[in-house]
């Protein structure tokens, strides 16, 4: 046991001696060239006089100090700077994935603007080119003009896309990254360390001191110094189990706060997304539509064209030439209204002249005079004997 305590005050000289050492060292380097200033000593000595502390505490397990005088130490006390250290990593791990977050978001959006403005001004040129030359009868100035329109509709959508990603989900990320509540739960996280250090100290001082003066023949001031120690003791014990349960209050509110905000701001770019891909996707259908009709309208043009000039050469009549293999008459079953030009209305329970069937759904024909593109699937070929009667009806 003497052997041991020995080692115990080795270990105490040998921090003043070090403390000593360390202050003559920083003096000599002030005098010599005055840059070494008061705040480097203190932190070379606060890093010597923790470890001096851990020694001290290696020391007093080694000797099964600490087992036998259970009231120097608690079980909270791992505990808690366990349940710290995973909330310290959980919670950088989510700042570093917000920071990712947002890095990725800039670049998305930077580039998105910039492609932004290469098709708005394809756009632009195509508009142009349909303004220019809409007198003529050109289907292409027709399909330029509708392409221009449609991706101007389509970029507006994207701008509507970038802005949600930016307002909603990277700038509150942004604010959340730097907060307080953060920095705040991770002082008081340090704090605790730092109260728990000094605990540590102050129950091998305790011990030192019951080692020392524990003795009934010893002086009564020694036994009123031992008492003052051990108060001191537990006023630091009390004090870090409160610590302890504030910072870990406090850092399991932040960590529910980070996983919480950045769950829904990764919903917030899905559904940003989504919105703008099936808006995309309905305008492309829009203008495929549009410009299949277009398609179909100049193939007309071109088919009419043709039959004209062909029944003039031979100086025959529309109504004989009702019998061609591509002519028939259908009924119609349901009503149909004109949404752009180039279409046919058509009135239930009329007759049309149907002339071609495109594979596109579409037929266009001739009714009471007008002549134009309507869905098949809106009427309904008669027999020849039912055509016959219309067409002498008709006549």
């Amino acid at each position: 046991m003497i052997d041991q305590l020995f080692s115990l005050h080795q270990i105490n000289h040998l921090s003043i001696s070090i403390y000593m050492f360390v202050f003559a060292v920083v003096s000599s380097r002030r005098n010599r060239t005055g840059t070494v200033t008061m705040e480097a000593f203190k932190r070379q000595a606060s890093k010597l006089r923790e470890q001096v502390a851990k020694q001290q505490q290696a020391l007093m397990r080694q000797l099964g100090r600490l087992g036998e005088e259970p009231d120097l130490v608690d079980e909270f006390e791992d505990e808690y700077h366990q349940r710290l250290l995973k909330l310290h990593n959980s919670t950088t791990t989510a700042k570093h994935f917000q920071k990712d977050i947002v890095r990725g978001l800039e670049g998305y959006i930077s580039i998105g603007k910039k492609q932004m403005e290469i098709a708005k001004r394809l756009a632009e040129d195509c508009c142009r080119h349909g303004i220019e030359n809409q007198n003529s009868v050109s289907a292409l100035a027709r399909a330029a003009q509708q392409f221009g329109i449609s991706h101007k509709e389509m970029e507006s959508e994207r701008q509507t896309m970038l802005g949600v990603l930016g307002d909603q989900v990277c700038e509150p990320l942004r604010k959340l990254i730097a907060g307080a509540p953060l920095e705040d739960a991770r002082h008081l996280a340090y704090r605790y360390e730092k109260l728990c250090q000094e605990m540590e100290a102050q129950a091998s001082e305790v011990l030192r001191r019951r080692s020392k003066y524990g003795d009934p023949s010893a002086p009564a001031e020694y036994a009123i110094k031992l008492q003052n120690s051990e108060n001191k003791l537990n006023e630091l014990k009390s004090s870090v189990k409160a610590l302890g349960k504030e910072a870990i209050t406090a850092m399991l509110s932040v960590e529910d706060h980070q996983q919480t905000v950045t769950s829904q701001k990764l919903k917030t770019m899905v559904d940003a997304e989504k919105s703008y891909h099936l808006n995309i996707i309905a305008a492309l259908d829009n203008l495929h539509a549009k410009m299949m009709l277009e398609n179909q309208q100049n193939v007309t043009e071109k088919q009419g064209l043709h039959v004209s000039v062909s029944l003039n050469g031979g100086g025959g009549t529309h109504k004989d030439n009702l019998d061609h293999d591509n002519y028939f008459v259908a009924k119609v079953l349901h009503g149909f209204d004109t949404q752009t030009a180039g279409e046919l209305s058509l009135s239930k329970e009329d007759y049309v002249v149907v002339r071609q069937v495109a594979p596109t759904g579409w037929s266009e024909g001739e009714c009471n005079g007008r002549v134009g593109w309507f869905p098949s699937a809106y009427v309904e070929r008669i027999d020849n004997a039912q055509e016959g009667t219309v067409m002498k009806e008709n006549t």
